[in-house]
């Protein structure tokens, strides 16, 4: 994606759209500024549990069934998900379906019934959805550890809430919610495909000019307090070990945020990664081990993930703070190059789907209120240099504010709280 076009409607609903002639598809990507850090503790979880209700029935279409038969009916793909910091609905199609499936879409995100029987019915969903989750220790590490690096915060939490929040969640929490966030001015349109400007603009503004703008609640800040527990752990009979090793990072508009995505890939992306080589190419400690950032609003973390024999977890965790450590030393240009052309490429590679183009566009323009091309991000990464690589280094990874969180068969935290205080 080069270019992109945006408009803007009276009621405050942003439209942005990326003509791409050379695909026979459409993707059609719906953004509201709704998510987890928007919920108090009481109704956690009310994001995700709208989620899933706005395609189970409206007016035009009574049913879940109807919905998806018509959406499957012209071949088209539609689902939705939930974020910290926004929902999205989307649907991707052939690009002579665009019209039929934006009409869906509308209709469900405007008219959806909220149906109390149907709302029973999936909190049941949601209840088997959050206990698959428990069951995994992969998946209930990494909440975990947003659990330490936010504790006690709407930033922390799960997604999907807890058993006890979304047993609480009524009906009318939910309504009241969709009142509070889903609005016009909070909402963007993204569409990427082989469909032209107008043409979008005209059938958006035919399903969404007449909705009326309405006051928008707004997230609950971030907080990364310094002298809290370091470290969660979840005591489970696993065969491994599931551990990650997190920092606090960079929000998204920071402008260091290139610099660190540069030092993260040469720290644990792919299988050419420092960590990847030492730990199990070199040590043999683990099948899997890999690092990634998360960019939010108004924060961020650096994330080293791993699972190991629990036999080899000491030597694991040493061994991650080792690598850590010597990210502070100045990158080898070579390796800084090869970083640098890993982010590019896939990158480049991910952008040959219309949806992630539509993703692409969506999220920025809904968060930031501003869109940066591909080939902005590819220039902004090639520029970045091994000093400002060391430099976030220095200021981000410091073994005083390592957190640490753990699944695995293991009583007490003692083991864990020394490892971190070495």
């Amino acid at each position: 994606m080069s270019s992109f076009e945006k408009v803007v409607l009276e009621n405050g609903l942003r439209i942005v759209t990326s003509t791409l002639p050379h695909t026979r598809s459409v993707s059609i990507c719906i953004f509201v500024g709704a998510g987890s850090r928007y919920e108090s503790d009481e109704i956690a979880g009310v994001s995700h549990f709208l989620e899933h209700m706005l395609f189970k029935g409206t007016k035009r279409r009574p049913s879940a069934r109807e919905i998806s038969e018509e959406i499957e009916g012209i071949g088209g793909i539609m689902n939705a998900g939930t974020d910290k910091e926004l929902t999205v609905y989307w649907a991707k199609v052939g690009d002579h379906r665009f019209k039929a499936t934006l009409d869906i879409l509308a209709d469900s995100l405007r008219h959806s019934l909220l149906d109390p029987a149907e709302l029973e019915k999936e909190r049941g969903v949601i209840l088997e959805e959050l206990a698959m989750t428990e069951d995994s220790p992969g998946e209930m590490v990494s909440l975990l550890v947003d659990e330490v690096v936010w504790p006690n915060q709407p930033l922390g939490r799960d997604v999907g809430g807890t058993p006890a929040s979304v047993k609480r969640v009524t009906r009318e929490d939910v309504v009241r919610y969709m009142e509070h966030l889903y609005a016009p001015q909070n909402t963007v349109v993204a569409v990427a495909g082989n469909v032209s400007h107008d043409e979008i603009v005209a059938e958006v503004s035919r399903h969404l000019a007449d909705w009326e703008p309405s006051p928008v609640g707004t997230w609950y800040a971030a907080d990364i307090p310094g002298e809290t527990p370091r470290l969660r752990l979840r005591a489970k009979k696993t065969e491994q070990t599931h551990l990650c090793l997190a920092l606090p990072g960079l929000s998204m508009a920071h402008p260091d945020r290139y610099p660190l995505d540069v030092l993260n890939a040469v720290l644990g992306e792919g299988m050419s990664s420092r960590l990847f080589l030492e730990l199990r190419e070199q040590r043999s400690l683990c099948y899997d081990v890999s690092s990634y950032v998360n960019h939010y609003l108004d924060s961020g973390s650096v994330v080293i993930a791993a699972g190991v024999d629990p036999r080899n977890v000491d030597e694991t965790v040493r061994a991650l703070r080792e690598e850590v450590a010597k990210m502070r030393e100045p990158v080898p240009e070579r390796e800084l190059s090869k970083a640098k052309e890993f982010i590019k490429g896939r990158l480049q590679l991910r952008m040959e789907d219309t949806r992630t183009v539509a993703s692409w566009m969506g999220a920025q323009e809904l968060l930031r209120h501003e869109i940066l091309t591909v080939d902005d991000v590819l220039n902004i990464v090639d520029s970045v240099t091994a000093e400002e690589v060391q430099r976030v280094a220095i200021t981000l990874l410091r073994p005083e504010l390592f957190r640490l969180a753990v699944v695995g068969p293991y009583r007490s935290e003692t083991r864990f709280a020394k490892l971190l205080a070495a």
